[in-house]
């Protein structure tokens, strides 16, 4: 993860051996000569690479929000525009696109680059793109209790784009509402308008 401090899985790094002879025998197994010279550090390169794409398994997601400040600020806060990588549960394959959050403050708020260290928290394991939209807002929902918190997360998906239907371009849209962006349409419209600017 980006910043202060770069995490990696520590599952992966303790298996890495396991991990390498396992990779060894996929690339057997789908007609592979593991012997030719682009393919003799792919295991180890593959490993490095779960240790990264995998590192949100080492951190809890509502412990990277850290510090709150009292503020008294009640207007809507909005970092958008935040670039995440994901791994489809589904198929392992990559999705990845752009998080959007907006939430209206109630007495606290959050140093907004912890908003990013959160998006990567959640996203930097297998995943689907709607529990990841729901998990940021519900993080955000307990530990800042806002009057209401909207997340919006675009993300483009390899195992639609690249395999299956074949749908290259085409992009998933999810939202999470909660508080008064649930209740009012106003509200919403808004946060719409500032993403569009």
């Amino acid at each position: 993860m980006a910043g202060k401090k770069d995490y990696v899985n520590s599952q992966v790094s303790s298996n890495r051996d396991k991990i390498e002879e396992h990779i060894t025998e996929i690339l057997k197994l789908i007609g592979e000569d593991v012997e030719r010279e682009g393919l003799l550090e792919t295991p180890a390169r593959v490993t490095r690479m779960y240790e990264e794409i995998f590192a949100g398994y080492e951190v809890e997601p509502r412990e990277v929000l850290g510090a709150m400040f009292d503020e008294d600020h009640e207007e809507l806060v909005i970092v958008k525009d935040i670039v995440y990588y994901s791994q489809c549960e589904h198929h392992m394959a990559p999705f990845f696109g752009k998080v959007h959050i907006g939430y209206l403050p109630s007495g606290k708020i959050v140093g907004l680059s912890k908003l990013a260290r959160l998006v990567e928290a959640v996203t930097r394991r297998l995943q689907v793109q709607e529990r990841i939209t729901t998990q940021i807002a519900d993080v955000l929902v307990e530990e800042l209790d806002p009057r209401g918190v909207i997340v919006v997360v675009e993300g483009e998906h390899l195992c639609m784009c690249a395999r299956g239907v074949k749908k290259p371009g085409s992009k998933t849209i999810t939202t999470a509402l909660r508080g008064q962006y649930k209740q009012e349409p106003a509200l919403r419209a808004e946060f719409m308008t500032l993403l569009k600017q």
